[in-house]
């Protein structure tokens, strides 16, 4: 089967240099190169950020990945890249009468967009993936959110049209419902985990304390690394390791200086360390390091840290939201606990650090569930089941016989 994949803000080539890199560009590489395993032909359509990218080339996963000349080639915000959908689409229309796919695969509204835009010209079903959705995060960030104003009715607009979207977590198809969506138009398919690189044994990152807390995520204030930081008093001997951001001098990291103004305050400035960027390879290592993973967001539509912990064999505490919900199985691969409550994370994490066979039991059961629920494999055959749910009747054979 022809598969295209539309990620206009996020390359598979360049998402997963550091730990803050958003879930998308990992999720469309691990799923295309599950995809090419399996014998399809899967071409991923991204918009071009660099003056020397290549038109087109072959990624290590083996797919085909084509630099769409759309604005200027330099990394945009999300907000600015919207005037220039319509020349990613109008590339995408052009491409597809040339080489037409069998069906086209959306990621993030924006995407979404330009998807649909091109495909309804070739009568091309579209899928959606919104990794996140407008609704969710307004009413999470308030003003803080960085949206555009129009992101909701075209979410809205989009989910409506397209031929089947792709849930990550069962909160979102909740939310899908509430916009319009009929429940039989939606797919639950959560994020998947490259258990090559992300395993129990291996090398583990230096410890500077008794015990070590780690965190992964961009920098910001929605991922709620303040409140691990108020834990830390009721948490005596445990370091608290952030992972992600700019480096310490950087005038932009204002959510790091903010950081350790709390860890100041509460006393505990000395067990907090802001490793800044880290690149994806290392990071294995510094899970593996920890005692306790922590992910404590107001909101999360992709879980891949509690993933990527879990398959490193470490049990998680994080807040009971998004994809997190599902990701971790209370009370069997860690515990989940309400945003924003410094007490109760240090509850959940206490018994612990304090019983070895704790953590080892629920870091072994957390594996597992990252084996069985999360390998790319499993999710590219729910997600080749979601083709087919969507698909019209010929597409929906050619993705039976190709599976």
């Amino acid at each position: 089967m022809k598969i295209a994949m539309v990620s206009e803000d996020a390359s598979p080539l360049a998402e997963g240099s550091s730990a803050e890199a958003s879930g998308r560009g990992l999720h469309v590489a691990g799923l295309s190169a599950a995809f090419t395993r399996r014998g399809h032909e899967v071409t991923v359509y991204t918009r071009r950020t660099t003056a020397g990218t290549p038109a087109e080339l072959v990624a290590d996963g083996g797919y085909r990945v084509v630099s769409v000349p759309a604005g200027p080639p330099t990394r945009l915000p999300g907000d600015r890249t919207l005037p220039h959908l319509g020349e990613f689409g109008t590339f995408l229309q052009r491409h597809w009468a040339a080489e037409q796919p069998d069906i086209v695969h959306a990621h993030h509204w924006l995407s979404g967009l330009a998807a649909e835009l091109a495909a309804r010209a070739h009568g091309i079903p579209v899928v959606l993936t919104f990794h996140g959705l407008g609704a969710v995060q307004r009413r999470c960030e308030g003003l803080a959110d960085p949206s555009p104003r129009s992101r909701i009715r075209f979410e809205r607009l989009i989910a409506i049209r397209a031929a089947h979207v792709v849930a990550s977590c069962h909160e979102e198809a909740v939310e899908l419902t509430r916009m319009g969506v009929p429940r039989f138009r939606t797919s639950i398919v959560p994020g998947g985990v490259d258990l090559t690189v992300f395993a129990p044994v291996g090398i583990c990152a230096e410890r500077h304390a008794r015990h070590r807390l780690v965190a992964a995520g961009e920098l910001v204030r929605r991922n709620g690394f303040d409140a691990v930081v108020k834990a830390l008093p009721e948490l005596p001997d445990a370091e608290l390791v952030i992972a992600g951001g700019p480096t310490a001098d950087d005038e932009d990291n204002s959510e790091g200086r903010r950081l350790r103004h709390i860890a100041a305050e509460y006393g505990v400035r000395e067990r907090l360390r802001l490793l800044g960027p880290v690149a994806r390879p290392l990071l294995p290592r510094l899970y593996r390091s920890a005692d306790v993973v922590v992910c404590t967001p107001w909101y999360e539509p992709s879980g891949r840290v509690a993933r990527e912990a879990m398959a490193c064999g470490r049990p998680v505490v994080a807040t009971g939201v998004g994809s997190l919900l599902d990701a971790v199985v209370d009370g069997v691969t860690g515990r989940l606990v309400a945003p924003l409550e410094p007490g109760a994370i240090a509850r959940a994490v206490r018994p612990l650090l304090e019983d070895m066979t704790l953590r080892e039991t629920w870091g072994a059961a957390g594996y597992q569930r990252a084996a069985d629920r999360h390998c790319w494999d499993r999710v590219a055959v729910e997600t080749l089941d979601a083709y087919h749910r969507g698909a019209p009747a010929h597409a929906g054979e050619v993705v039976s016989r190709a599976r």
